[in-house]
């Protein structure tokens, strides 16, 4: 992947400062940090150099291409929206590392994402081909509209239950083993709805490939925020955002290419097998998150001795040093001391409903918050009225609902593409801001245009791009992002499971809650209502959100604990 002039300036992240006299005011209790930019109270050193190796080890891959990271030492500053000042003010960090030993433990877990934007890109030729005559194959391709409905939403059903079960076990199994998990279930359902002989077995692939969804959803996000370095993290994890969008694309494509061939669907699904299979097979080799290990070992979970070599090896493996190397040894002791302090007067593991109380209550509210206005700020009411719109502004090819498809799927890429390049660069409050502000103007404008801007079509043609446009910078990737990172360590597992789980249940919601409410309010009073809703999303924005970027995940649970 070749990067633009615009790119550089994400990655380039090198400052040149020296220690100074603002040392002496640092907090009493100091937050767990994990293989990050901690607080420290530096002794004297004859150089920086000294200082950082001591702390935090170096290591530089001469074979490969190097990058030069800097990050400001975060002090919590607890009012929300204003960036963490400096605990150790003109320091600054540096961390050297090889592509691959970034790329490799983000790409196979978000390649559960590029499976669930597949399906949602696949299903929807897949239907089209399966109700046809002459081109399903079947002799059960008269379907009802309950039946279709289920073929449609059989794996949301399946997400939703995943959700759930994912839960009281996401800290047992781990996000290594429940991503493994996620690609057999993925694996299944691609075959056995590929393969299906009857509407049934179709409908029980749906199901595992939905519970594939659920359980990918919540631990891609986990395993790539803990393991990835902090002064990337809102890049990767958005990244997988646009995954999803690139899965949705790939499903549109499949969908052209199969539709006019006999069985055609039972090749959209099935294609996601090799996927899954690929997936699987990079899990199994990928080593668990030591944070995952530490935070075992501090809960008594097992030999402490043995987590905390298991914990050594893999992050040397994630960070391409030699096994066991002195550098990891010394960071996972450190880490596993502050770790253990931490929790040394709370219950060896989170009850049930920790979720809901002090901190972590906070972080449920923005999480679930993000997730919910994601839905039903109506990016599904007004995807749906995209065929017709393009088609009012004269554009031909909007006759064809898979090229439209394919119009809106390279736009939202782009604009994706977009957000994860300057994530780690503006802020996650700035993109949200400006992004759900944009929402709310398409939104009235759109219902404008169908209560009395009609002779203008280019309005509602501008609306909606702009829609889709501001979603993929703002609700798309910062909403997963936010989840991925705002949940203290304890209860990390079990919030993002419940903020998963009100995604695909708001999801729910809105799919079926939209066609009675365009009866009802018709469709110029149903888009003034998503846009007050906007207004409200942009209100919770403004007053709760945080602003997490360059904040190591300890940091962000020390700035919400205050």
């Amino acid at each position: 992947m070749a990067f633009s002039s615009s790119t550089r300036s994400l990655f380039n992240l090198k400052l040149t400062k020296t220690h100074s006299s603002s040392l002496h005011h640092q907090p009493k209790k100091k937050p767990v940090i994990l293989f990050s930019h901690a607080h420290f109270t530096p002794p004297l050193r004859s150089t920086y150099n000294d200082c950082f190796r001591a702390n935090y080890g170096t290591f530089t891959n001469h074979s490969a291409p190097r990058l030069r990271f800097s990050v400001k030492v975060g002090s919590p500053d607890y009012s929300s929206g204003d960036e963490a000042q400096s605990l150790i003010s003109e320091a600054t960090q540096q961390e050297d590392f090889s592509w691959v030993s970034v790329i490799i433990p983000f790409l196979f877990p978000a390649l559960g994402g590029l499976l669930f934007g597949y399906d949602i890109g696949a299903t929807s030729g897949a239907t089209i081909s399966l109700q046809s005559p002459e081109l399903s194959g079947t002799a059960w391709f008269n379907l009802s509209a309950v039946q279709l409905g289920l073929v449609v939403s059989g794996s949301l059903y399946g997400a939703l239950f995943g959700s759930l079960l994912v839960y009281p076990i996401a800290d047992f199994l781990g996000r290594r083993r429940e991503l493994i998990i996620s690609a057999v279930l993925y694996l299944l359902g691609g075959l056995i709805t590929a393969y299906a002989p009857s509407l049934s077995v179709l409908l029980v692939g749906r199901l595992l490939y939905g519970l594939g969804i659920g359980m990918a959803m919540h631990g891609a996000p986990l395993y790539i925020a803990e393991t990835c370095p902090s002064q990337i993290r809102g890049t990767l994890v958005s990244l997988k955002e646009l995954l999803i969008v690139l899965g949705i694309l790939l499903g549109y494509f499949v969908g052209s290419f199969e539709i006019n061939a006999i069985g055609g669907w039972r090749y959209m699904y099935g294609i996601s097998a090799p996927i899954a299979l690929l997936m699987g097979i990079g899990m199994w080799l990928l080593p668990p998150s030591p944070r995952w290990l530490l935070l075992r070992a501090a809960q008594g979970k097992g030999s402490v001795k043995e987590y905390k070599e298991k914990a050594v090896l893999a992050l040397s493996k994630l960070r391409g040093r030699p096994p066991g190397d002195k550098v990891s040894e010394k960071q996972i002791e450190e880490t596993y001391v502050s770790l253990k302090s931490a929790y040394a007067d709370q219950e060896s593991e989170g009850s049930l409903l920790e979720v809901f109380q002090g901190p972590n209550l906070k972080a449920f509210i923005i999480a679930v918050g993000l997730v919910l206005f994601q839905q039903i700020t109506g990016q599904p009411s007004v995807l749906y009225y995209a065929g017709p719109i393009l088609q009012t502004a004269g554009f031909s090819a909007a006759s064809d609902a898979t090229r439209v498809s394919v119009v809106i799927g390279l736009f939202k890429f782009v604009m994706t593409g977009i957000a994860v390049l300057k994530v780690d660069d503006l802020g996650r409050r700035p993109l949200l801001i400006v992004g759900v502000s944009g929402l709310a103007l398409s939104l009235f404008l759109l219902s404008a245009y169908f209560k009395f801007l009609g002779g203008f079509p280019l309005v509602a043609v501008a609306s909606l791009l702009l829609y889709v446009g501001c979603y993929q910078i703002s609700f798309g990737p910062i909403s997963w992002l936010m989840v991925s990172e705002i949940f203290p360590l304890r209860t990390r597992g079990k919030g993002i499971s419940l903020a998963v789980l009100a995604n695909f249940a708001s999801n729910a919601i809105v799919t079926f809650a939209f066609s009675p409410l365009k009866e009802a309010l018709g469709a110029e009073n149903l888009f003034i209502l998503f846009g007050v809703i906007a207004l409200l999303s942009l209100l919770f924005v403004v007053l709760l959100v945080p602003e997490t970027k360059g904040l190591s995940l300890e940091e962000i649970e020390s700035k919400l604990s205050k």
